[in-house]
């Protein structure tokens, strides 16, 4: 079971943010601003320091987390979802009025 996925509509906005910057990067939120959200930006574009690792990937797009997170998630499959509207204004699918939003299933162990 893969630790990060996304919905079709998810992904959809995922490959037109792709289009549209070039490579990107997903940021699990660490709730200051929009709670978990994950924020969406051009790779390069946040200063990923030692405590962040990658979990996972969608559509080769690489998602990050906070070391002081994952014990909350470990036992949870992330889904990245989108709405309509504007929560995280520090990322990039907010020009187009959308919200990418965090969704989770417990994951089983195998």
């Amino acid at each position: 079971m893969k630790k990060v996925i996304a919905t079709d509509l998810a992904q959809a906005l995922i490959n037109e943010l792709q289009e549209q910057h070039g490579d990107l990067i997903l940021i699990h939120s660490e709730g200051c601003c929009d709670g978990t959200s994950p924020i969406c930006m051009t790779a390069g574009d946040f200063y990923l320091g030692s405590q962040y690792k990658q979990i996972g990937e969608v559509l080769d797009v690489p998602y990050y987390m906070h070391n002081s997170n994952f014990s909350y998630w470990q036992h949870m499959q992330i889904v990245i979802d989108v709405i309509d509207g504007i929560s995280n204004s520090f990322s990039l699918e907010s020009a187009k009025d959308k919200s990418f939003v965090i969704r989770s299933n417990k994951m089983i162990a195998e």
